[in-house]
């Protein structure tokens, strides 16, 4: 686990609204063109987010070791909208400091709960992503066009890096689990 993964855990809500503020300096001439170069950095190299589909996400959930729900980030900071709170899928808990550092937040759940509160995430409209900090995934969110931070980021401020497809995301994130037990 990369220490900047521990410190957002601690400074979550601070670390969203940072996103967003520092996102608007994208539309300030002159400088707007440097804030966005940095932010995609950061994307690519630091902290980014993968968009899935609903196959992928159902693979993801069933060969992870272990899973918890809690609270979508973005929506409990923005609460654009009243789609559920409780959304957000963390992987790996043994090694999961969100839930490690905020269990009352957070309960265990089998990958047929996960499954179900995917599939209702779906049916509602919800994007499904899986989250990665440096090379730990640590996440799948399903969150909403109005609060998702990596969505709102690429879409209204032109930072691409923030949210990305990759084809072979299942493929990595098996890979990832191999390299961390083995």
């Amino acid at each position: 686990m990369h220490h900047s993964l521990r410190f957002y855990s601690q400074h979550r809500q601070f670390a969203i609204r940072f996103y967003i503020f520092w996102a608007r300096w994208t539309r300030i001439p002159l400088i707007g063109r440097l804030v966005r170069r940095v932010a995609n950095a950061y994307g690519r190299n630091m902290e980014g987010a993968y968009l899935l589909t609903a196959t992928e996400v159902e693979e993801i959930v069933g060969i992870a070791p272990s899973l918890a729900v809690g609270p979508c980030d973005c929506r409990t900071a923005f609460s654009n909208c009243d789609n559920p709170i409780n959304t957000e899928i963390m992987l790996g808990l043994s090694g999961n400091v969100f839930v490690a550092e905020n269990p009352q937040e957070y309960r265990e759940i089998t990958s047929d709960e996960a499954r179900d509160i995917l599939r209702e995430c779906h049916r509602r409209g919800l994007i499904h992503t899986i989250v990665k900090c440096r090379q730990d995934f640590y996440a799948i969110c399903n969150c909403c066009a109005c609060c998702c931070v990596p969505l709102r980021l690429s879409k209204q401020y032109g930072i691409g890096d923030a949210l990305n497809r990759n084809d072979d995301i299942v493929a990595e994130f098996r890979n990832h689990l191999i390299s961390h037990t083995g």
